[in-house]
């Protein structure tokens, strides 16, 4: 297969939709008749029988699709109950993990402002943080799983994007500014304990039993 025909076929996998002859040669940077030849050639590759893909032009465009004779093993597939995608919270909570771990849910709850008992119990039934053991006050401590990165397609922890990186509205800077000085200012108070319950955004415990 020409590099052409591999360019195409990554092109036709990603698009959500049947892709344009002009609109596949402006993503390959060639010309449109190039193009025609190169799809002739994938042609050839998903020729019916061939494979569990065939590919079709349709809606004035071109797209990769199921193979008739597989179609009812994808339809028994596709009719499995899918897993939600995670709400703002979960994926903020989610992010405080990753970026800070190991790390308690009180703290959690200090950065994001609001309780993080839900998100994280959320998470912790989809595989996506653990337990990570306690910490000296007490409190457990959470980490991302090997599930995390497969899903998010990391390698390695240090492959996360860089936050200096980021680029906040003047609003999320402030914000953001906020809420890191106030948990610090809570630690600095503290003595160090910075799983204490402060007024407003402690998670209610059992009595007796450790924070978490």
């Amino acid at each position: 297969m020409t590099p052409l025909a591999r360019t195409l076929e990554a092109l036709l996998f990603l698009s959500p939709e049947p892709a344009p002859l002009g609109a596949l040669a402006e993503a390959a940077n060639v010309a449109q008749e190039d193009v025609a030849a190169a799809l002739e050639e994938l042609g050839a590759e998903y020729a019916p029988g061939e494979r569990g893909l065939v590919l079709r032009e349709l809606a004035g465009g071109w797209t990769l699709a199921t193979a008739p004779e597989q179609e009812e093993a994808a339809r028994r597939l596709l009719a499995r109950p899918r897993t939600p995608p995670l709400t703002p919270a979960q994926s903020e909570t989610l992010a405080i993990v990753a970026y800070l771990q190991p790390v308690s849910r009180p703290e959690i709850t200090r950065i994001r402002g609001v309780a993080a008992d839900s998100a994280s119990g959320t998470l912790l039934e989809r595989g996506l943080i653990e337990e990570s053991g306690r910490s000296q006050f007490g409190a457990v401590l959470y980490r991302t799983t090997p599930l995390f990165l497969k899903l998010f397609g990391l390698n390695a922890l240090g492959d996360l994007p860089d936050p200096s990186a980021w680029d906040p509205t003047p609003d999320e800077e402030n914000d953001l500014r906020e809420r890191l000085l106030s948990a610090g200012d809570v630690r600095a108070g503290r003595q160090g304990h910075p799983e204490q319950p402060v007024l407003g955004d402690a998670e209610p415990e059992p009595a007796g039993e450790p924070v978490a």
